[in-house]
């Protein structure tokens, strides 16, 4: 079996897609190029790809609305947005579209392989102690080791890797009130800076597939100090 990252790189200049796929494929990654929205798909639909690494202006469509309809129909995939330095409001609908990061240019290739590797980390199953493979909340069922939710009806309920990581730091510390901060170090091993809106996009996310998003009764804002799972969970086999 390949356990090689396979990284694909999308953006519509062919210097930046070089330079990182040379450089990306110098940290150990497996790398693939492509330059439009239209070859993006074409590479998905015959490549296994663990992240993608994906600019929000493309010649041939939007990199959000590419992000909104890949997130839907493949809720596993990895997905990084590069944007212009200053555009905010593309970093914040990007993440409300279900990315799980985002960098804004210009940007340092160093700093893009460690996004990479903190998602791809977020995204893996880690070995648990025994008997604390599944929480119990809410008569939801997190499943560790599969790293899947499972609804009070039954149904499954699709997860990013980055919502399923925000939901493991809430379960383990039950009642806890967790400031944003320590909340982007929990999930993303990063620090925040005075802008940084992704927790708050993400516990949004994370509300509306609760069926939280109106009445907050799970996951209760603290104000002025950040969040609090303030439901009993129980571990279970």
């Amino acid at each position: 079996m390949d356990t090689i990252p396979h990284i694909l790189v999308v953006d519509d200049d062919p210097e930046i897609r070089r330079l990182l796929g040379k450089y990306l494929d110098g940290q150990g990654f497996r790398v693939s190029l492509a330059g439009s929205k239209g070859e993006c798909e074409s590479k998905l639909a015959e490549l296994k790809i663990d992240l993608l690494v994906l600019d929000v202006m493309l010649p041939d469509g939007s990199g959000l609305d590419l992000c909104r309809a890949l997130r839907g129909r493949m809720p596993q995939l990895s997905i990084i947005l590069l944007t212009a330095l200053k555009e905010d409001v593309d970093r914040i609908i990007g993440l409300e579209f279900g990315a799980d990061d985002y960098l804004g240019k210009p940007f340092n290739p160093r700093e893009l392989a460690a996004r990479i590797r903190a998602v791809l980390r977020r995204g893996r199953s880690e070995p648990q102690p025994a008997g604390s493979r599944q929480y119990v909340f809410a008569n939801y069922v997190a499943d560790i080791e599969s790293r899947t939710l499972l609804a009070p009806d039954g149904s499954a309920v699709d997860l990013t890797g980055g919502e399923f990581e925000l939901l493991m730091v809430f379960l383990q510390r039950p009642g806890r009130v967790l400031s944003r901060e320590s909340l982007l170090d929990l999930t993303q091993g990063r620090t925040a800076d005075p802008f940084d809106r992704s927790i708050d996009i993400l516990v949004s996310r994370l509300r509306r597939k609760l069926g939280d998003a109106s009445v907050f009764s799970m996951l209760k804002t603290v104000r002025n100090k950040g969040y609090q799972l303030a439901v009993p969970v129980e571990r279970s086999n």
